[in-house]
């Protein structure tokens, strides 16, 4: 039986301000194996960035808190250690590869410079023990030894986010989350990246969270897949049963939202709506809005975690409480 690496547990994180209250992550609940990888999907707003910050520690001091819940890595709750102790794990344990690569480096210091200043931060190496482990790691990436005294205004959009997949695995960290790691770059290097994700978690036999808005680049990379919604995960379960079969409507919903091959259709079918202000709560279902399938308990009964086989999914139809008619509005 695999080990636990990850366990999530009721997280819920909220930022607080002088006007209001942002409930950006609202009691999920999530684990991962070692060498496992789980993919995180939703909109933009649906909480996946925060729950990223949340594990690494890295919420606005002033503003961003984590309410309840517990973050076990390794046997250890990360949300009971000082940032002292997180300091430790963060870059050696837990790395995150960060949204924009043109923000994420440094433009004053070389690539080398930045990459070795990881291994020395942690105590793996000396000096000289760390500029060479620097250009072997240039060299995992695809990117000569001999450009580490280059500048990040130097390289492409592509070769930056090469760079910082670079820092993030310098020290061979337990754990990597990538957050959308292929936002700012264009199809054809998307490819490359993801392409080369995969083979160094492969290699490092590295854990994995990758966050994206983008179902087909999840597909390319994880095992399993959740599905977070309005700080929520809707559904969870192995990528290739989510996607043949998906048991929410918002998870149907994106599937339908995007083009396929293999399916002959003259329009794509979109979700209506927005997401919902993260500042109110409304009651019953926070999907209801938006779904196709929506009845009027949906209005007032909030669903739980049903279980389904090795799935887990937040629908009144899977708790008997409507009839379930997932499919029917598309037919």
């Amino acid at each position: 039986m695999e080990s636990l690496l990850l366990s999530i547990n009721n997280l819920t994180t909220q930022y607080i301000t002088d006007n209001n209250i942002i409930h950006a992550v609202n009691g999920i609940s999530l684990e991962l194996a070692r060498g496992g990888s789980i993919g995180l999907v939703g909109e933009s707003g649906a909480g996946k960035t925060t729950t990223a910050y949340s594990i690494m520690g890295l919420l606005p001091k002033l503003t961003g808190k984590i309410i309840k819940g517990s973050i076990l890595f390794e046997g250890k709750d990360l949300t009971l250690l000082s940032e002292e102790e997180m300091r430790d794990i963060r870059g050696s344990k837990i790395s995150m590869i960060f949204q924009d690569p043109m923000t994420s480096l440094n433009p004053i210091i070389t690539v080398g410079d930045q990459i070795a200043e990881v291994l020395e931060i942690h105590g793996t190496s000396n000096k000289n023990e760390a500029q060479k482990k620097a250009g072997d790691m240039l060299e995992m990436v695809g990117i000569p030894r001999g450009r580490m005294n280059e500048y990040p205004h130097q390289f492409s959009g592509g070769m930056k986010q090469r760079v910082i997949i670079a820092i993030a695995l310098a020290c061979n960290p337990e754990l990597l989350i990538a957050d959308e790691p292929t936002t700012a770059l264009d199809v054809t290097i998307q490819a490359q990246v993801l392409k080369m994700i995969k083979e160094l978690k492969n290699e490092l036999d590295t854990s994995l969270i990758l966050i994206s808005h983008n179902l087909g680049v999840v597909a390319q990379v994880c095992e399993n897949v959740a599905i977070m919604y309005a700080g929520r995960i809707v559904e969870f379960g192995a990528l290739r049963d989510v996607f043949s079969k998906p048991l929410h409507p918002y998870t149907e919903g994106l599937l339908n939202s995007i083009p396929r091959i293999e399916v002959e259709k003259e329009r794509l079918i979109p979700i209506r709506g927005m997401m919902p202000d993260p500042s109110i709560v409304p009651s019953g279902c926070i999907f209801k809005p938006r779904c196709p399938y929506a009845k009027e308990e949906c209005s007032v009964q909030a669903p739980i975690v049903s279980k389904i086989s090795d799935r887990r999914v937040m629908c009144l139809m899977h708790e008997g409480v409507i009839p379930n008619t997932m499919g029917a509005a598309n037919e």
